[in-house]
């Protein structure tokens, strides 16, 4: 049966009809991208998308077909034997259509060796399956237009006819099957956990879905309350409590997450992660091997499992080969020498703490006060690459940074001159302070004063490294290092008041750095106990890849008098919030194993793998920056009257 299909054209006077098969068709043999000079000699069909022509003479035309897995040439001779043949230059691009040929090899002049390029097809015949439009928003195929974001988010669907993000998507599958594969291999269990949970003070804000369920029962204050569920932020409590169980000793699940937070490039308000938690997880080191071992928290179990995963995904997919173990730095030593938690260590440019190379005098002033002197100093002779980036860098938003470019002139009062910093020195101390770190002219000096004690994720030197190059990146003076820089910050403080993400739920009070369930480091156990909240490391572990953080796992509290103490007397959590853990805090009361997990950003590590700066290029139906969804236009208003069903009175102005 065959449909007419009005469409049309501002080109044409009147509107033209195509035919859109909705009967039987020729069985396609094979795929786009799979044909080779073995086949050639033999009848096949190919079903796809039909691109540009490209006419070769009056009586000769290349098409290429894609699908899928790829692209075929296909070759038309427009003869009077073939004049069925010359329809195919009348259909509008991205028509779906099936060609009925036979395989050639092509002329070796014109084979390629990437793809289907050594072969092309012969068409005999072709049945057109679905006409396209003839004025689509945009030609997928079309590389040379720039497509607004918003076009492609609204259109999603020819967005994703794209060969580029086509790519990533499959590759994402691939990825998926080998962390199925890897983690099945070593004995641990895909569970399913649900999405429709209680609201709980964990750290980010949460979507909440109005339900009908119980809505006779609840009362509030006397009155009528409508219910919600919460979506999950993660399957933390849900994945602790399987452990606890004892019903699974190693669990993983490719899960769903949501949280309501303001739009930002790297991020989305439904994203995916890799979930894992252990039970017998190793609880800190042994004391006679502190000393010598950079991680000195528990979970070596996680660390282990982790890292025989990103090797295994990283050769399969990159073909890179890893090495055995991944570095480890702690997080006061990332922040020192990186000013940063996430620190890209595929460049130099470390920050140096000068406050040790002031004269005494100098020194006492910044003790006083509980603060340090850093640099970032970049020479002519180890940082050509980024001395034009460092010129160009903007730093009017970090107040507490100057910048010095050293020359004769000022080579004996760069420091005094500096009205941020406000030190007083002697020619002769400001010629040993440059004899110290080997300051001479032709060099630059960025100076920031900040807190001894490091928080939060960066400093503001750590921030204008990370400008740095970035410019220079940008210039084409630096290029990164093709190799991953994969990196493990540990020792996080356990507790903290600088994160502007949690304060909507702490109102100045102490939140925790990576969620309520993480464990102290046992060193730091009676500081804890003893009030002194900002001493106390956590157990915490974050992956971190060419300056991305790409999963972040701990040690779980399993001591339920411990837990509770977090909860009451560190967090101050009100009765009614500690309400929502009171299902863990049994669990834990009812002989929970000590255990430990971990979650990778599934999407940031595959739009590092598919090299992409964007999580969207990743994720088949992503939302915008904002969070909205353009193609199914949500979120959406809602009428009064679904929501009377709720409970739910919406408040006017």
């Amino acid at each position: 049966m065959l449909i007419l299909v009005r469409q049309i054209s501002p080109f044409l006077t009147h509107p033209t009809f195509i035919l859109t098969r909705v009967a039987p068709y020729p069985k396609r043999t094979h795929t786009c991208g799979e044909l080779t000079p073995a086949h050639a000699g033999i009848h096949v069909t190919l079903t796809g998308w039909l691109l540009p022509e490209r006419k070769v003479s009056k009586t000769m035309s290349f098409f290429p077909i894609k699908d899928s897995s790829g692209i075929t040439q296909l070759v038309v001779r427009k003869g009077h034997v073939n004049a069925h043949l010359t329809s195919l230059s009348d259909l509008p691009l991205e028509s779906t259509i099936a060609i009925e040929g036979v395989v050639l090899v092509r002329p070796e002049q014109s084979r390629r060796d990437e793809g289907t390029g050594q072969i092309e097809v012969q068409v005999n015949n072709f049945t057109l399956l679905n006409p396209a439009h003839r004025n689509m928003p945009f030609i997928p195929s079309d590389n040379q237009t720039l497509v607004n974001e918003d076009l492609r988010a609204r259109y999603r669907y020819l967005d994703l006819r794209r060969t580029a993000l086509a790519d990533n998507i499959r590759k994402r599958s691939q990825v998926a099957r080998i962390i199925r594969d890897t983690l099945h291999d070593d004995g641990f269990l895909e569970v399913e956990t649900p999405l429709l949970l209680k609201s709980s003070p964990e750290g980010a804000r949460e979507f909440l879905v109005p339900s009908r369920v119980g809505q006779s029962t609840a009362q509030h204050d006397g009155n009528d309350a409508p219910l919600f569920y919460a979506l999950p932020q993660s399957p933390q409590q849900p994945k602790q409590l399987l452990i606890c169980s004892g019903a699974v000793d190693k669990y993983f699940q490719i899960a769903k997450c949501f949280r309501d937070e303001d739009g930002r490039k790297d991020r989305q308000p439904e994203f995916t992660q890799i979930d894992l938690e252990m039970a017998f997880v190793s609880w800190g080191v042994d004391p006679k091997i502190f000393s010598t071992n950079t991680w000195r928290i528990g979970g070596h179990e996680v660390r282990a499992v982790i890292e025989k995963l990103v090797r295994r995904i990283w050769q399969e997919v990159e073909e890179i080969t890893l090495p055995s173990s991944f570095r480890v730095i702690s997080y006061n030593e990332a922040m020192a020498r990186y000013g940063s938690d996430k620190p890209d260590t595929r460049f130099d440019l470390e920050i140096k703490d000068i406050t040790p190379s002031l004269p005494i005098h100098a020194q006492a002033s910044f003790e006083d006060l509980g603060d340090i002197l850093e640099a970032i100093i970049l020479r002519p002779s180890e940082s050509s690459s980024f001395l034009p980036a460092s010129e160009e860098c903007n730093y009017e938003n970090e107040p507490n940074v100057s910048r010095s470019v050293i020359a004769d002139s000022n080579l004996l009062n760069w420091l005094c001159d500096n009205r941020s910093i406000n030190l007083k020195l002697t020619g002769e101390e400001h010629a040993l302070l440059n004899k110290t770190l080997g300051i001479s002219s032709g060099d630059t000096l960025w100076l920031s004063r900040r807190r001894k004690i490091p928080e939060g994720g960066s400093t503001a030197l750590g921030r204008i490294r990370t400008r740095i190059s970035e410019l220079a990146h940008a210039r084409g003076d630096y290029v990164p290092h093709a190799v991953p820089h994969f990196l493990w910050v540990t020792e996080f403080p356990l507790f903290t008041r600088a994160d502007p993400d949690k304060e909507f739920l702490a109102h100045g009070r102490w939140s925790s750095t990576h969620h309520p369930f993480t464990a102290p480091m046992w060193q730091d156990i009676e500081a804890m106990y003893a009030g002194r909240i900002d001493q106390v490391r956590g157990q915490h572990y974050d992956l971190v890849l060419n300056g991305v953080e790409i999963g972040g796992g701990s040690v779980r509290v399993h001591d339920a008098a411990m837990q509770e103490y977090i909860f009451s007397q560190v967090l101050q959590l009100s009765d009614s919030e500690k309400s929502s853990f009171d299902h863990l805090l049994h669990a834990l009361k009812c002989g929970a194993p000590p255990h430990g997990g971990i979650a990778l950003g599934f999407d940031r590590m595959m739009a590092i793998l598919c090299k992409t700066p964007t999580i969207r290029d990743v994720i088949a139906f992503p939302k915008t920056g904002a969070g909205t969804d353009l193609l199914f236009r949500s979120p959406a208003a809602i009428n009064e009257q679904v929501l009377n069903q709720y409970g739910i009175r919406p408040t006017r102005c």
